[in-house]
């Protein structure tokens, strides 16, 4: 999916509907989360997440950045890590990752 996109959620509720989504599988599993709050109001959150996937025939890492620092909350995902040999092809394992987190937001979208 291209580029950011706003939705409705508060910074918190946004981040919780994220983790449920992602972690709702059995190898989804947050690695790291990292927040920093602005002097003058508004928060980033950066949140990396590791899934297996089959087709892949790896694991795939899936960073989630949030941010409510125009005060609207702000959604952005990049996934990685799936492909395989010279090309890198991943059979559509890191598009999908990332449909997970756009799928259970698509309601709170702006």
């Amino acid at each position: 999916m291209d580029g950011s996109y706003f939705v409705s959620l508060d910074l918190r509720s946004c981040g919780e509907k994220v983790h449920e989504a992602v972690t709702d599988s059995i190898t989804g599993e947050l690695i790291d989360h990292y927040e920093v709050s602005h002097p003058q109001g508004g928060t980033c959150v950066v949140a990396v997440y590791e899934k297996h996937y089959y087709r892949a025939g790896n694991r795939l890492t899936l960073t989630v950045i949030l941010d409510d620092l125009t005060g609207q909350t702000r959604v952005h995902c990049i996934s990685g890590g799936g492909g395989e040999g010279l090309f890198r092809f991943d059979w559509g394992a890191a598009g999908s990752f990332e449909n997970v987190v756009h799928d259970a937001l698509d309601a709170y979208r702006i």
